[in-house]
């Protein structure tokens, strides 16, 4: 494990398309501020952020509305998967522990959840 690795704090819709770019596989979580199941997200993606090879992108949909219409979010936490630029999986089931989440990564990106840093 990397300590220095952490989620990226992203704060537009440019931003979460730079991201994606930039990043083969990339998780982006969309949460509002005062959701405290976003908040317990938190330290949960920074552990998988690194103990796999998968970039971890945090956005606020609040801070750039559009976001919410574009990436279809209907609650917060979503997880949303990246391979390429494009939309892969999502996941919208609440607080997720991190073995939930590296188990959603393998089960879509398994060439970048299975690389343990």
């Amino acid at each position: 494990m990397d300590p220095d690795v952490r989620p990226e704090r992203l704060e537009d819709g440019a931003a979460v398309d730079g991201f994606v770019a930039d990043h083969d596989v990339a998780l982006v979580e969309f949460y509002t501020k005062g959701c405290s199941m976003c908040q317990a997200m938190e330290p949960v993606l920074g552990n998988v952020a690194r103990a796999t090879d998968v970039a971890v992108g945090l956005v606020n949909p609040g801070d750039d509305i559009t976001l919410v219409e574009r990436f279809d979010v209907r609650s917060v936490p979503t997880l949303v998967l990246f391979r390429d630029g494009e939309e892969i999986a999502r996941k919208a089931e609440g607080f997720q522990g991190a073995q939930a989440v590296v188990d959603f990564l393998e089960a879509h990106a398994p060439e970048a959840a299975g690389q343990v840093r």
